[in-house]
Formats: C-alpha cells, structure tokens, sequence
C-alpha cells in the first residue's frame, strides 16, 4: 500500500509540490505569536485585553493527541517515508485543536465579556477557513487520484462542521453584547436616580404625567415607523433578566437606542412632551461607564422589592 502511494507521489511531482507550498506558505505554527490588532494602543490597554483573551488548554487530550501526531510525521517526513503533504495535514489538525479548545473553554463560559466573544467569533472564523482551504486542496488531489474521493469527502463535512460552529459563536456573541449594553445601560439609570444634581447635565428628566402605558408605546412605535420608515430601536422591553439580576424593576419602562441630540431622537423627545410622557435622555456615559447615549421611557427604575406580584415582566 505504501510502495503505491509513494508511486503516485512520485509520477506527480510538481502539482503536489505546488500544493505543499500553497498549504505551508503562511501556515501559522503554536509557537508564532498571534496578531496582535491592538499593537498601536497604550500599554496599559493591551495589558487588560491580553489578561481577558480566552486561552487554549494545551492539556486538552485533543490537543496532545494533535501535538503528538504532528511531531511523528515531522519525523517521517524527514526521514523521506510521508510525503510534506502529511506535514500539513498534520499541522491543521493541530491548529484545529488549539481552536477548538478555545472554542470549548468559551463555551464554558457563563460571564462571557464582550471581547471575549469578539474572540470566540474570530476563532470560529479562523478555523472555518482553514478546513474551507483544506477542502479545496483535497477536492482538487482527489480529482488528480493522488488521494481517494472518501477523503475529500471527509474534508467537506469537516468544513460544514465549522460553519455550524462559526454561526453558534456569532450568535452566542450577538447575545453577549446585547446583555452588556442591557447591563449597562441599567447602571447608568441606577446612578442617575441616585445623582439628581446631574440632570440638565449627563442627562434630561422629564416627568410628564408620571404615568407610560402600552398603548402609548404602541402609538410611538408606529408614529416612529411613520416618520422614519423603520422600528423603533428598542434595546430592554420592560423586565428583563439583566434588570432582574441587578435587582431593578424595570415593568413599564422601555429603553430606546436613539441619541437624544441626533434628528431621530430630537423628534421622540418632542413627542414624548407633546404627550406629557415621562423619560430620561441620557447624553453622555455616567461615572465613567462605556455606555452609549440612549432614552429611558417611562418613570425611572426602582428598586424590585418595589414590584407588585402581578406584574412579572413587560407592562
């Protein structure tokens, strides 16, 4: 079996040749340091990044079992008994480990940080594109007969194992995200009903009647559809889970994704004093909260031992 791969390999020559050199050129090994995007920001930045980045578990069996195999067919290669095409097989199982070990500690991960699943997604992606390149090569191998059509088949299942992957981690980094800007946003609220003093500053209150219903958010909804021809950007829609863990009763406010200073915002502003709705239009982070500006329909947040039995979530 040997003598007649090896027969193959050599009436072929120069295709695998340029195969090998397709494959390895640019090949990232475990021991490259991984780009770093943030190489121009300060070095106190790059520190916190780097301290929150997700690791590989070298200590993973995948990952030994990878590393193993690898370093066998290094020497076989070199020894003249594989051909480097073996090499770089052997070596994209490795990175797929490395990857998929991060991909597991991410998924282990219940207080994921947004970064972090920023990573997760670049992982993913990385590894999509790796086996979508590998795909390719076997296809055109197989057609050539240098390898048999099972395996460029194995390597086309391989490719949608990981755009499954690639979709679970954005989806999952999408979630993240809203949850964060959610949390944060319900922070800020917090320490704007505790700092009075910063309204007409950090932020506008307007108390309208006191009251927001469901009826009126339906009427802002749809005036707002009107005049600007899509949904109203709403990021918390009464109680949420956010809300819920922080100990806040947000029942009957809705949270609105709109700059307060920009034309889309202005025109809700005007709106909710034309109808003497209560809110509060946040312009800027509070106490140094990455937090984007946003407008608090509704009176503001209170404590949840305030919340009545009978009203659990929404309105």
């Amino acid at each position: 079996m040997l003598f007649h791969f090896m027969s193959h390999w050599i009436t072929r020559p120069a295709l695998l040749t340029a195969f090998v050199a397709a494959g390895l050129f640019g090949q990232t090994t475990p021991s490259d340091p991984a780009p770093d995007s943030a190489s121009t920001a300060p070095a106190a930045s790059t520190a916190e990044t780097k301290s929150n980045e997700l690791k590989p578990d070298l200590s993973d069996p995948g990952v030994v079992r990878a590393q193993q195999n690898l370093d066998r067919i290094r020497v076989l290669v070199r020894q003249g008994v594989l051909p480097a095409l073996n090499l770089m097989k052997a070596q994209d199982g490795l990175n797929d480990a490395i990857d998929t070990s991060i991909l597991r500690s991410s998924t282990s991960t219940s207080d994921l940080l947004p970064e972090q699943a920023d990573q997760m997604v670049t992982v993913a992606e990385r590894m999509f594109l790796r086996r979508q390149r590998r795909a390719m090569q076997t296809k055109q191998l197989a057609e050539t007969g240098v390898i048999s059509r099972a395996e460029a088949e194995t390597a086309s299942v391989d490719v949608m194992e990981a755009k499954l992957q690639l979709d679970l981690a954005t989806d999952r980094a999408r979630l993240v995200r809203d949850l964060s800007f959610q949390k944060s946003l319900a922070e800020v609220e917090t320490d704007a009903e505790t700092h009075p003093e910063w309204n007409g500053k950090l932020y506008t209150r307007f108390d309208g009647n006191g009251t927001f219903t469901r009826e009126q958010f339906n009427k802002i909804s749809a005036a707002f559809l009107i005049e600007f021809g899509r949904s109203l950007p709403v990021s918390a829609d009464g109680q949420t889970d956010v809300h819920r863990s922080m100990g806040l009763n947000h029942t009957g406010r809705v949270d609105v994704a709109l700059n307060p200073d920009q034309r889309e915002g202005v025109w809700l502003l005007r709106y909710l004093e034309r109808n003497k709705i209560p809110y509060y239009a946040f312009r800027a982070a509070i106490a140094h909260k990455a937090t984007g500006a946003h407008i608090h329909l509704g009176p503001g947040s209170t404590k949840l031992a305030e919340m009545k039995s009978c009203c659990r979530s929404g309105f």
